[in-house]
């Protein structure tokens, strides 16, 4: 039977899981040859769905990773083109930058494919509501970034409202994977998009969540309008480059029209203007907390549209204003957002397909990035969280109510 399976399973999916599975063991591709004692360049070939693996060899393998073999030959995602994300052209990245981010742009891949996998498992694929490309070519650029971001408002039926759950939005409503993942400092997000996988963003999970929410907005508009360039985002804090590219400049400007928008911003500052007969610097703080962005943001934002005089946050920032001492004294905590690696979506399709028995613990272990002990953890919470629902009435259609209960 298993050799029937092998003779038909799609080579370059099984490889790509293969390899997936190594690497996650740790092991070197020398020393998975030395399982089924053969060379190196053997396992290159596998992986690359180059050779066929025999079943005993399969076996080997599977045991060596800490796998069954139905993980491997189980129904699983095809293989979508090989992933790329490249640096900013004018990045003058060194060997440092490049294992730095390395892990994390493979983690980053990982889940990606583990996402389309869980789908594909489900047989519940995410909606792609994409808009086509936006074409900004020879377009004033602070014009082009406001004119997407008012159409993409209007498209999502945002309004001109702050929009508290932006990881949500970009993922039910546009169908964009959106990940937080641990990365240095210096980076704040990474963006991929291919055919089968769609837009996938990774955004660092250790940035304040009114940065990582500028992040996301950031890397929308790349997916808006760069679409097909993959790229690694970073924190420019010591000049890597003289001249801002264009492309970052539009993201930047369609970051702060997305999530500020001119007219909703313009009324609530008159709103606050006319109570108290002037913009407090409490005014600013409540402000910067309803739209959940940064202080700094937030002045520049109030600059640009000529309701704060040119060079004030230099002027508060000069003044030695502590922006978290001050976020407590008036009683803003920190915005707090879920901040799952995976989406809960993704989350809760894996509990789904555990509880159903389409995959065992330890897949769903690994579709966590956790071990066994942290996945039953995991599990748990999430079955508490939905009440139960899931195992006992994931196929029940809602819309029939006149039928449910009897």
């Amino acid at each position: 039977m298993a050799t029937n399976i092998l003779d038909s399973i799609d080579l370059r999916n099984l490889g790509a899981l293969l390899q997936q599975a190594r690497k996650k063991m740790g092991m070197t591709q020398a020393d998975a040859a030395k399982v089924i004692d053969a060379a190196r360049t053997t396992i290159v070939a596998i992986e690359k769905g180059e050779r066929r693996l025999k079943a005993n060899e399969l076996i080997k393998l599977a045991r060596a990773y800490g796998r069954s073999v139905s993980d491997f030959v189980g129904r699983s995602a095809p293989v979508s083109e090989p992933f790329s994300v490249q640096f900013r052209a004018a990045y003058q990245r060194n060997e440092r930058d490049e294992a730095q981010i390395s892990p994390v742009i493979q983690r980053f891949e990982e889940l990606c494919r583990n996402y389309l996998a869980l789908e594909e498992i489900m047989d519940a694929p995410i909606s792609r509501n994409y808009p086509q490309e936006y074409d900004v070519i020879n377009m004033p650029i602070e014009a082009a970034a406001e004119s997407i971001a008012i159409a993409e408002r209007q498209r999502l039926g945002l309004g001109d409202s702050p929009i508290p759950m932006l990881r949500d939005i970009l993922e039910q409503s546009v169908g964009i994977r959106v990940f937080y993942l641990n990365m240095p400092g210096t980076y704040s997000e990474i963006y991929s998009y291919d055919e089968q996988l769609g837009g996938c963003m990774a955004i660092n999970l250790n940035h304040y969540e009114e940065r990582r929410r500028w992040s996301m907005a950031h890397g929308y508009l790349h997916f808006l309008a760069h679409r097909q360039k993959p790229v690694i985002d970073f924190v420019d804090l010591k000049g890597q480059y003289k001249r801002v590219p264009e492309s970052e400049r539009l993201a930047e400007a369609f970051a702060k029209y997305f999530l500020m928008p001119t007219s909703g911003l313009l009324s609530r500052f008159n709103d606050m203007y006319r109570t108290h007969g002037k913009f407090t610097p409490t005014n600013l703080f409540t402000l910067a907390y309803y739209y959940g962005v940064s202080i700094e943001a937030l002045v520049y934002r109030l600059e640009d549209i000529e309701l704060l005089p040119s060079g004030t946050w230099e002027r508060l920032r000069d003044r030695g204003l502590k922006v978290k001492k001050v976020q407590q004294e008036l009683g803003l905590e920190a915005i707090n957002q879920r901040a799952d690696q995976p989406p809960i979506h993704y989350q809760h399709l894996a509990i789904e397909a555990l509880d159903q028995g389409l995959i065992t613990e330890g897949r769903f272990a690994d579709f966590l990035g956790v071990d066994r002990l942290e996945a039953r953890r995991i599990a748990e919470s999430l079955r508490e969280h939905s009440s139960g629902m899931l195992a006992e009435s994931a196929y029940l259609d809602l819309r029939q109510a006149e039928n449910v209960g009897r």
